[in-house]
């Protein structure tokens, strides 16, 4: 007697296993949208209030409307900041920066750290990097072609002495030197960056 298996019989091209139903395949989709849903419902739902949802996209039209005006300009003056600074070949790297962030945190005291200070300002450590970021890089494209010499320090100090802050002279010229860089930034920064508008090519949709 030949012993055939049963499982080798349903195999078989005479007895093709049995699919699964339709609804079976149906509700492991609608399950899987489920659980994607439930992962990421806060790309959904912002929030819920006493069993009402308030929806993402509620949350999106209601920040719009109030800031989005004020907040895409700012996303504009930073991109056309960026692209003057590309066209230039200024760069600030990322030990500039952190460099920075030191002065300004020891300008503050001993009594303060840097978590202190963006906890203070409602920032994040990135938001902050890309202010200092953004700083520093108009600094060095409005101050390329700057010449400062030694006269132009001793000047300052002998004019402004009582506003500088530094006590020895090396940190005072280092001080004065970055006040007449400041000085002649902000003079310029306002015909500068109204110039970048008028030549860049702006679309704006809101």
């Amino acid at each position: 007697m030949i012993d055939i298996k049963t499982e080798n019989i349903l195999g078989s091209p005479l007895f093709p296993a049995r699919r699964k139903p339709r609804w079976l395949w149906i509700a492991i989709i609608v399950a899987g949208l489920a659980g994607l849903l439930w992962v990421n419902k806060g790309m959904v739902v912002a929030a819920v209030v006493n069993g009402r949802p308030i929806f993402r996209w509620e949350l999106n039209k209601t920040l719009v409307s109030r800031f989005g005006t004020q907040t895409l300009e700012g996303m504009i003056s930073e991109r056309l900041v960026a692209d003057a600074a590309a066209a230039s070949g200024i760069q600030v790297s990322k030990d500039e920066v952190g460099g920075k962030m030191a002065e300004i945190v020891k300008s503050l005291g001993g009594g303060m750290s840097i978590e202190d200070l963006l906890k203070y300002q409602g920032m994040t450590k990135q938001d902050f990097e890309n202010q200092i970021r953004l700083q520093m890089t108009v600094e060095k494209v409005l101050a390329r072609d700057l010449t400062i010499t030694e006269g132009d320090i001793d000047n300052f100090i002998a004019t402004n002495r009582a506003t500088l802050t530094a006590t020895e002279p090396a940190g005072l010229r280092v001080e004065a030197r970055a006040a007449i860089i400041g000085n002649h930034v902000n003079e310029k920064l306002q015909s500068w960056f109204m110039e970048l508008k008028d030549k860049a090519k702006i679309l704006r949709f809101l």
